[in-house]
C-alpha cells in the first residue's frame, strides 16, 4: 500500500523520458469503499490547484490519467508514451 504523501514531488515522465512535471496532488473519486485515484496532478498549475487557487480542474491541462501509469519506481512515475496532460 502507498500513501498519498509518498507520491508528492515524484517526477512524472513517459517511457521514452519526456518529463511531464512533478506530482503536486492526486485526483480521486469517492464511491463505495475506498477512494479511487483517477489522475496525477502535475506542474505549476497543479501546485496552484493543490492550494485551491485558480479555475476548476476541468479548464486546464494539468493532470495525467492514472490509467497511463506503467510503473512506479524510486522517485519517478513512468507513464505510457503518448500520454498528454488532460
Amino acid at each position: 500500500m502507498r500513501t498519498y504523501s509518498s507520491f508528492l514531488g515524484r517526477v512524472v515522465e513517459t517511457q521514452s523520458g519526456r518529463r511531464l512535471g512533478k506530482v503536486r496532488d492526486l485526483r480521486a473519486s469517492l464511491g463505495k469503499g475506498c477512494p479511487t485515484v483517477e489522475a496525477i496532478v502535475v506542474g505549476r498549475r497543479g501546485r496552484l490547484e493543490h492550494l485551491g487557487i485558480g479555475k476548476t480542474a476541468s479548464h486546464r491541462p494539468d493532470a495525467v490519467p492514472w490509467g497511463a501509469v506503467v510503473k512506479i519506481e524510486g522517485k519517478r512515475i513512468v507513464v505510457a508514451d503518448g500520454t498528454e496532460l488532460v
